[in-house]
């Protein structure tokens, strides 16, 4: 038989400085379910994925950034199930009035459905088309 490997609760809470209590919290809440071995019952383990660690020190930070464990509950699902984002891959942003905005097609708020906020303009692109521009002027014979 192939042993799964895997990260037990403890080992998740030495690794990302959550409580086991919070972890314990987060899996029967389905805020962060162990991908390998969920709980099947009294005394079971737990076994989480190098993902699921992921996610939850990605959870961690929010939470240390000050955002309340309800916005960041939020801000997980949306990512989760209306933008189909892979949570330890988004770029996010923590706004001064407590929004959590994400890089998706342009910056996106979380805490609104995935509500988009704003266009993200990339300067490399205006950079290159600058120089291109340039470099056609070189060319150009003037009479």
């Amino acid at each position: 038989m192939a042993r799964v490997e895997g990260f037990s609760g403890p080992k998740v809470c030495r690794l990302t400085g959550v409580t086991y209590r919070q972890l314990d919290y987060w899996a029967r809440t389905e805020l962060v379910t162990p991908s390998i071995t969920p709980a099947s019952g009294s005394g079971s383990k737990r076994t989480y994925a190098y993902r699921d660690v992921l996610e939850v020190k990605v959870i961690k930070s929010l939470l240390d950034s000050g955002v309340s464990l309800t916005r960041a509950r939020q801000a997980v699902e949306c990512l989760r199930d209306n933008l189909s984002v892979d949570l330890s891959a988004a770029s996010l942003v923590i706004g001064e009035s407590g929004s959590i905005l994400a890089d998706h097609d342009g910056l996106v708020d979380l805490l609104r459905g995935g509500q988009g906020v704003f266009n993200v303009v990339p300067m490399a692109g205006v950079v290159k088309e600058l120089a291109t521009t340039l470099d056609q002027e070189r060319f150009v014979v003037t009479a």
